[in-house]
């Protein structure tokens, strides 16, 4: 039985000894004493603690047997409840809840986080990618290895349960979530949680990981914005590492350097952006945020590489830039 039934189980089950003990002493006494003492009568007989009788129980029959049948059943209940509270604590249950529940308040407050599907391998290197680049993570997973292998990556929340349930997905807010990363090990299973995240939010950016690359279209139908197969992504890179080894050691460098977490990203000027306009040299990202600008992209057009300092900023453009972590969130916020 879930712990949460457990625990209102019991505590239902002393409110009933209770209210039924109250009902039975005032009915027995023809509701003469106050209902208050009937309660108090119940209470020191289920704890036997001995205070004696505030009601005339002692020669009256019914009243003594009423009692003995009370004490034998609320013994019982408050005997099985400290017992089942001693497991819960000695087995980490109760503050696994508290756990779940801080967690569940932490979640409801998160706005443009992302979510990952998925605490496999792939997922956990993706949880791990994102939290260095200063995002909120909520991961859904069933299986309880993976939660704990993944639970040490710092700031992740996590929601233990199927992410093909639409009540998983919307406990993770992804009503509220800027992206999500679909990495479960069948494509079965991503393709149905991409068709799902899209019907519960039409705006969110779908990233879904794909076993057979035939199955890319279908992925895309329905909804994902790019589909992922790491067997490919893992191929190109074995090709790379006998190509270009210097390539290869120069962007895991970037990735392991001790300057700091080194990312090439990209920063957007949305359509309210007081950047708009402007050249890129006035931005002066090299001289306030210590970035070297690689790109610009305008919406529906190619990307300019090592784009000249004059080129003019519009809405939904990009910059490509790479640079620490944090110097490029500071860079986002300035635009």
């Amino acid at each position: 039985m879930d712990i949460k039934k457990r625990l209102y189980l019991i505590v239902f089950a002393i409110f009933l000894v209770v209210l039924a003990g109250s009902s039975g002493y005032y009915i027995l006494f023809g509701g003469i004493p106050k209902y208050i003492d009937c309660l108090y009568m119940t209470v020191i007989s289920m704890t036997s603690v001995g205070y004696g009788e505030i009601l005339p129980i002692t020669g009256n029959m019914p009243a003594q047997i009423f009692t003995m049948i009370l004490i034998t059943f609320g013994m019982g209940v408050i005997l099985y409840g400290i017992s089942t509270l001693t497991a819960i604590t000695i087995e980490g249950e109760l503050s696994g809840i508290l756990r779940k529940n801080k967690m569940e308040k932490e979640i409801k407050k998160l706005h443009r986080h992302f979510i990952v599907c998925g605490g496999g391998e792939t997922g956990r290197h993706v949880i791990e990618e994102l939290v260095k680049n200063m995002e909120k993570v909520v991961l859904i997973e069933h299986l309880e290895d993976n939660i704990e292998k993944s639970i040490n990556i710092k700031g992740l929340l996590y929601i233990k349960g199927n992410a093909a349930d639409d009540n998983n997905l919307i406990a993770a807010g992804i009503e509220r979530a800027s992206g999500i990363i679909i990495c479960l090990p069948s494509d079965k299973d991503n393709l149905y949680i991409t068709m799902t995240a899209r019907m519960l939010n039409d705006r969110i950016r779908i990233i879904s990981r794909m076993v057979d690359q035939s199955i890319e279209p279908k992925l895309r139908k329905a909804g994902a914005d790019s589909a992922v197969s790491p067997n490919f992504i893992g191929g190109l890179r074995m090709a790379s590492e006998m190509l270009r080894p210097t390539v290869v050691d120069f962007l895991d460098s970037m990735l392991r350097s001790s300057q700091g977490n080194i990312r090439i990203n990209q920063i957007n000027i949305s359509k309210n952006s007081h950047v708009i306009g402007k050249k890129i040299s006035e931005l002066r990202l090299a001289e306030q945020f210590d970035l070297i600008v690689l790109g610009h992209k305008h919406r529906g057009g190619e990307i300019a590489f090592n784009p000249s300092p004059s080129s003019v900023l519009m809405e939904d453009s990009a910059i490509i830039v790479m640079g620490g972590v944090e110097n490029t969130e500071k860079a986002k916020h300035s635009v």
